[in-house]
């Protein structure tokens, strides 16, 4: 009677440990708050994968505009903040909202129009001078409107052009409030100049016959960082996987698995982590 007491609770103690090992396997995951661009582009389908094969925690992404993104992270509605705003990156960090921010990958955002070129800029270089072109033709131009990284450097370069784009919101600028897939097909359909990052542009399937208009300044490069959202700000914070993502994200391995992925024989992003 005695003996098989014992087992009754030596077998209880092993289920309560297996449910509690169980509970704990399932917990294994931090949510990345994350832009449209490396979720929309097919990016994380490839190294989330190899990131969980290596470590058994699972990324959950919210693709949003990197403005949400930064609020939502503020809020302590993630783990780790992956986005492409270095000011608006640096600003989180430095009002303690994330620990140290660090270079990721980079690639560009190109200019992209209809075949018919309105502005007539296509083929150049110069982005402020192709936008003031568009503004001072009242090309069609779609923009994203969404406080993205996208956006805010859409913003930069009117300003840097010497235009104000917003006054003309409604005529031929018109803001889309969505993200860069939605914001392409929108620009598509009306024959509007739309600038995008170069990711998006080449796993986007809906081209038809628009093409690049304007690339290769200096001024459209686009530049990603990663951080940790402070966990002594926001106490449900999984500060060790978090960290363990930074560092794979960071590591040889995981810079070769962002080089690895291409899309018909392009690469998307460009590791750069530690310069």
């Amino acid at each position: 009677m005695l003996r098989r007491h014992f087992f009754s609770l030596a077998a209880g103690a092993a289920l309560a440990l297996g449910l509690a090992g169980s509970a704990q396997a399932q917990d294994q995951f931090i949510v990345v708050q994350s832009t449209t661009s490396t979720q929309n582009s097919g990016l994380f389908d490839h190294i989330l994968p190899i990131f969980q094969d290596k470590t058994g925690i699972e990324v959950r992404v919210v693709a949003v505009g990197t403005g949400q993104a930064i609020k939502n992270a503020e809020n302590g509605d993630g783990d780790v903040l992956f986005v492409h705003a270095k000011a608006s990156e640096e600003k989180f960090v430095a009002d303690g909202h994330g620990l140290k921010r660090s270079d990721v990958m980079y690639n560009d955002f190109i200019l992209v129009g209809p075949p018919a070129d309105p502005a007539g800029i296509a083929g150049t270089k110069d982005i402020t001078a192709a936008l003031t072109k568009v503004a001072e033709t009242e090309a069609p131009f779609a923009s994203r409107g969404d406080d993205s990284g996208t956006h805010k450097a859409e913003l930069k370069l009117w300003k840097d052009a010497g235009v104000d784009a917003a006054a003309a919101s409604g005529a031929w600028y018109r803001e889309t409030g969505s993200g860069m897939g939605a914001t392409l097909n929108t620009g598509t359909a009306m024959g509007a100049y739309v600038l995008t990052d170069r990711a998006t542009w080449i796993s986007f399937g809906n081209k038809g016959d628009y093409q690049i208009s304007v690339e290769g300044d200096d001024r459209l490069f686009n530049q990603y960082g990663i951080i940790l959202v402070n966990p002594e700000k926001h106490a449900g914070v999984k500060a060790e996987a978090g960290q363990a993502f930074i560092d794979w994200v960071l590591s040889e391995d995981g810079q070769q698995a962002i080089a690895d992925y291409k899309i018909d024989g392009q690469q998307l992003f460009f590791p750069n982590a530690g310069g």
